[in-house]
């Protein structure tokens, strides 16, 4: 029989020789490497922290580098055909790495001894110790007793993460008016175990594809990345509520736990309550008092009053603007028949909301304040009343205001997708803070990856590389980028941001611009790539070619009326004074310092050196950049393309603008390996 240090030895060997099997694919990484051994994600990435001591991602990094040293000792290939040898798309990144594992370059490889015991890559040998066998048998009893006494229960080689997905219930009834019924029951089960912060819960419009599926579990599984499955079926007879509930181990498709419930329509609220809390308790999750409070109180205690709120409920689902109408009537009944049902209340303010949301002119602005605050009144603790009073500020542009409700939604909902992914975009474009927004869009992905259609799921994966990106992890980046255009090969964003991502991996303009410009061929009425393209050209000196594009947008962008990309303003400015149109270069310089003064990101002064800058008013302009540069979380574009700005063209050797680049860069980079840090140990990455 094997002991258990052969057994890890066994595994690690395996997925060493698997890693090693797929070396130069640079794409090759955890979750790859988890389908080739056939284990989940999350179990994968538990066991080798355990095994290693070290990250999976980590783990595979290692073993590319031990095979790099191996390489350049033959002293047969540069440190750049090494590099794309064993997986590293980009030869910059290969030395860091090389350099932080072995503590100098690759290039130092060939000047090295090692025919001596390398400090760096060995560790001394240690005298072994000659034992007689009493001591040795004294030793074993002495470590046993200990064991013993302090270590009284052996725990399990792997604990599971409590990941679940609540999967579409069936209607047993040949009565389809009883499907929102049964649609409401799976909804409110999910709603309380998404309350437990203990359990990771996939989001509904997760699962919603595979209501009528033929796939088995463990295909579903692997897609989810998820432990366990919750099913179950129902109808309603009478006043009778008939409900059959299993949990299925997803591992091995073995039924854990089923139980048939029958009760009066009266206790449905009891019903939803004790099935959440019997799953919970049969993955052994921990429920604190406060949660227990929140699964435990009813939406509202009115039968007649939750029946039209689920009828409500169904028309939102179906996320169209006419199923968003027709869902107000039946929550305005709920409320008619309790006028303290804040869920109702919360959720007419949502759909006025989005309703709303595409028109210029907002006609719904007083309703959703009117709805939102009804909602709180009556439940302040209930995230769906937090979510309605947010996404009336975000409405008003009161951002600040809005995320602080989305965040004590999440306190009440630590599972909820749609909240995540509202904080996710929040961080990315309205108060810009790079840490969080990779930390949002992970989590996000981590509960609603598994989207409807192909689409949903490319945009996804797009906002998550996007994410990656602004924070300094290309190869993660170009990862996920390809994952989005895999799914949806004409997602133009996804186009277009690859080209940047390639820019960060390889420095050529030239590609991103070649690459942009096939993007806007298949659509070219596309003002956001138009402005891309314009500015690539822009950072090329080719200022015919950027004025010619950027003429377009404007053209659009005036005859529409429409408020977008001012921060651009100041390029624009720059390439009108090239040109010879001197009053038309004023009036954007104009634009772009108005927007630039009243800024309230934290890129507030870095715009405002811009401006000096184009302006030729150098001095200001390091005023303002040295102010910026003690801000934190700024994205890795600022690093990117600062010296490729055409106002930078005679101030490169300026020493002090030098230093504080330098200080911009080194707090980025210190910030970055934090940021992985962090990340690394809550399995993010």
């Amino acid at each position: 029989m094997q002991d258990s240090h052969t057994v890890e030895n066994d595994f690690l060997n395996k997925i060493t020789k698997i890693i090693e099997a797929n070396i130069s694919n640079e794409q090759f990484g955890v979750s790859e490497l988890a389908n080739e051994i056939g284990m989940s994600r999350s179990n994968l990435l538990r066991k080798v922290k355990s095994l290693a001591k070290v990250s999976v991602s980590q783990f595979i990094r290692q073993i590319r580098l031990k095979h790099a040293l191996d390489l350049l000792k033959q002293n047969a290939y540069t440190v750049s055909e090494v590099s794309y040898k064993v997986g590293f798309g980009s030869t910059s990144y290969f030395i860091k790495c090389f350099h932080d594992h072995y503590g100098y370059p690759p290039g130092e490889v060939g000047k090295k001894d090692f025919s001596k015991n390398d400090p760096v890559l060995e560790k001394k040998p240690q005298k072994k110790l000659k034992l007689k066998l009493p001591v040795i048998v004294l030793f074993l009893i002495i470590l046993a007793l200990l064991v013993y006494l302090f270590y009284p229960e052996v725990k399990k080689e792997e604990e599971l993460e409590k990941s679940i997905a609540v999967l579409p219930f069936i209607n047993d009834s040949n009565d389809s008016t009883n499907v929102y019924i049964i649609n409401g029951l799976m909804e409110s089960v999910l709603n309380n175990l998404q309350k437990i912060e203990d359990l990771r819960v996939v989001s509904r419009t997760s699962v919603e594809k595979y209501r009528n599926s033929p796939k088995l579990i463990p295909e579903m599984a692997k897609e989810l990345n998820v432990n366990y499955f919750v099913e179950g079926s129902g109808q309603k007879v009478g006043d009778q509520i008939l409900l059959n509930i299993q949990l299925i181990d997803a591992n091995t498709d073995r039924h854990l736990w089923a139980e048939q419930f029958q009760r009066e329509a009266k206790d449905i609220f009891q019903l939803q309550t004790e099935v959440a809390k019997s799953i919970a308790d049969k993955v052994e999750a921990i429920i604190t008092p406060e949660e227990e409070e929140l699964i435990n109180k009813p939406l509202t205690d009115n039968l007649l009053a939750y029946d039209y709120y689920l009828k409500g409920l169904d028309q939102m689902h179906e996320q169209t603007v006419e199923g968003l109408v027709n869902a107000i009537p039946f929550m305005e009944k709920a409320i008619e028949l309790d006028n303290e049902f804040a869920s109702a209340y919360a959720a007419i303010a949502i759909c006025y909301y989005y309703i709303d949301i595409f028109q210029i002119e907002k006609k719904y602005s007083e309703e959703i304040n009117n709805y939102a605050d009804k909602a709180l009144l009556y439940d302040s603790d209930l995230a769906l009343s937090l979510i309605a009073k947010a996404l009336f500020y975000l409405q008003g542009f009161e951002y600040e205001l809005a995320v602080s409700y989305l965040e004590k939604a999440l306190k009440y909902n630590p599972n909820s997708a749609f909240v995540i992914n509202l904080l996710s975009d929040f961080y990315a474009n309205h108060i810009p803070d790079t840490e969080k927004y990779l930390e949002y869009a992970l989590k996000g992905i981590r509960l609603n990856i598994a989207a409807n259609d192909s689409v949903t799921t490319s945009y996804i994966y797009l906002h998550v590389s996007n994410a990656f990106i602004q924070t300094g992890f290309v190869e993660e980046a170009e990862n996920y980028i390809n994952k989005s255009l895999a799914y949806n090969p004409d997602n133009l964003f996804s186009q277009y941001v690859k080209a940047y991502v390639l820019y960060a991996k390889n420095g050529d303009l030239n590609e991103t611009k070649n690459l942009i410009s096939k993007a806007l061929e298949q659509d070219t009425t596309r003002i956001d790539i138009m402005q891309e393209l314009a500015s690539i050209c822009c950072y090329l000196r080719d200022y015919e070619t950027s004025y010619y594009y950027y003429k377009k947008f404007t053209d659009i962008r005036e005859t529409q009326g429409m408020n977008i990309f001012r921060h651009k303003d100041g390029q624009i400015g720059f390439i009108m004074e090239k040109m010879g149109f001197t009053d038309e270069a004023e009036k954007y310089f104009d634009r772009y310092k108005e927007f630039a003064e009243n800024d309230q990101s934290i890129y507030r002064n870095l715009n405002l050196a811009v401006y000096f800058f184009y302006k030729g008013e150098t001095d200001k302009a390091i005023e303002y950049l040295s102010q910026f540069s003690e801000e934190e979380n700024f994205h890795y574009w600022i690093i990117l393309f600062f010296y490729d700005e055409p106002f930078m063209e005679n101030l490169k050797n300026n020493a002090e603008i030098k230093k504080i680049f330098h200080k911009l860069e080194n707090k980025f980079w210190k910030k970055h390996k934090q940021i992985r840090s962090s990340l690394e140990k809550e399995n993010l990455i």
